[in-house]
């Protein structure tokens, strides 16, 4: 994997998992604003919004992992 897709990967990945994680939890639990399309959780009930909120934040930081992984294997290959 080329090096600017690694790191474009990387940190879309970080920022949708943040973004849909601790953050939807946050304006959910702390401001009156409405649900949107940049915190889809908070469409949902009260117990499944945050259910889903840190589903959203473990799936993110599992693919973080894995493509650390794919990478680190992929510099050592071709070094």
């Amino acid at each position: 994997m080329n090096e600017a897709w690694y790191r474009l990967a990387m940190l879309l990945t970080l920022v949708a998992g943040v973004w849909e994680g601790p953050m939807a939890i946050i304006f959910r639990a702390f401001t009156d604003k409405g649900p949107n399309a940049l915190v889809a959780a908070n469409y949902l009930p009260a117990p499944w919004c945050y259910v889903v909120a840190v589903a959203a934040a473990v799936v993110a930081f599992a693919v973080i992992a894995v493509l650390d992984t794919r990478h680190k294997r992929a510099t050592s290959a071709a070094g």
